[in-house]
């Protein structure tokens, strides 16, 4: 019989938090004991997700109560940045890992909080102790890891796509753009302006313009600097990442596509397509699908990755820094194949 693994999800009523509960239910390992929404608290799951009821007929959305959480194996916190920050120092020590899928803990530097995301960072000893919970990077780091903070969703998009190219030295460290397309669930499930049918329907357009908070952590991963625009676009799930980037003299064709198989060779998440990338092909799983191209008339590489923003580039990836972390298959309750047509 496989270990099993008593998981809590707090926040567990917004959309990663759906897609944590789609994921620990075909998870080997995973047994929910705790899933909170304070704002849909007494209200059954299978109720604002027909789809979770085959998995989840009875269980009921909790108020949070911390002594709750306590002793569990895994809890992972879907919760706003500063709700995170202020609730993680009450669980490190209580629960046996972490995951964080907030902002709280992804910044090295503390001083980028305020300037980013609008508030200071109260907790710098932990945020010391944090891994950053992108396996393909950090992997040895997260085995026996107590706090883990998962990427932002279009940051694996661009770091995935990038790293490997700034490492091999086929790239600038400067003047890199990445232009990313994400559907509209990375707005969140709270109803506003930007996410309703009739603002989102047949439209397409940018936002956090020069100054998104994703960009420190892009320019952190990759180790170079780079102007980011993200854009929403009408589909539900998804994130095609569009990198642009001065080519040195060491990069071709053959240079580019050679980097980044050799460095995903061994990765299980990570297929290097020679197409380009389709958010659709991703659909539902923890892939991540790259390409790149040298463009010898420009002199510039473009590299794009396509990952779907609720799996891979949230509560999958969070997935697979908790198995890491906990020394289970790094595989186990995800799979690479998305959902087609």
């Amino acid at each position: 019989m496989s270990e099993q693994i008593s998981v809590g999800i707090i926040g567990a009523s917004g959309y990663t938090g759906a897609e944590l509960l789609r994921l620990s239910a075909q998870h080997p390992n995973f047994d929910i004991c705790l899933a909170t929404g304070d704002s849909m608290a007494g209200r059954r799951a299978a109720d604002l997700y027909p789809s979770l009821v085959g998995a989840y007929p009875d269980l009921v959305f909790e108020s949070f109560d911390v002594a709750a959480a306590e002793g569990l194996d895994l809890v992972f916190l879907g919760l706003p940045h500063e709700a995170s920050m202020a609730l993680a120092p009450q669980l490190v020590g209580k629960v046996g890992c972490i995951v964080d899928l907030s902002a709280a803990y992804r910044l090295r530097d503390t001083a980028q909080y305020p300037e980013f995301y609008g508030f200071e960072h109260a907790q710098a000893e932990l945020l010391a102790e944090a891994v950053y919970g992108l396996p393909e990077f950090h992997r040895e780091h997260l085995k026996g890891a107590q706090l883990i903070a998962t990427p932002g969703c279009h940051v694996t998009a661009a770091a995935l796509a990038l790293k490997p190219l700034v490492d091999a030295g086929l790239i600038a460290t400067s003047g890199i753009s990445v232009n990313s397309l994400t559907g509209i669930t990375g707005a969140g499930r709270t109803a506003t302006e930007v996410n309703m049918f009739t603002s989102i329907d047949s439209n397409a357009r940018a936002y956090g313009l020069l100054n998104h908070r994703h960009t420190p952590e892009i320019e952190q991963e990759i180790g170079a600097q780079v102007l980011f625009t993200p854009h929403h676009v009408p589909m539900n799930r998804g994130i095609l990442a569009t990198c642009t980037a001065p080519a040195t003299n060491a990069a071709s064709a053959n240079a580019v596509m050679a980097a980044l198989n050799d460095f995903y060779i061994n990765e299980p998440f990570v297929s290097v397509i020679e197409r380009p990338p389709e958010t659709k092909s991703v659909l539902g799983s923890n892939a991540a699908h790259v390409s790149a191209r040298y463009d010898a008339r420009t002199g510039t590489v473009v590299v794009m990755c396509a990952i779907d923003n609720l799996t891979k580039g949230a509560s999958g990836g969070a997935v697979q820094a908790a198995n890491v972390a906990l020394g289970i298959d790094e595989a186990a309750g995800l799979t690479t194949v998305g959902v087609a047509p």
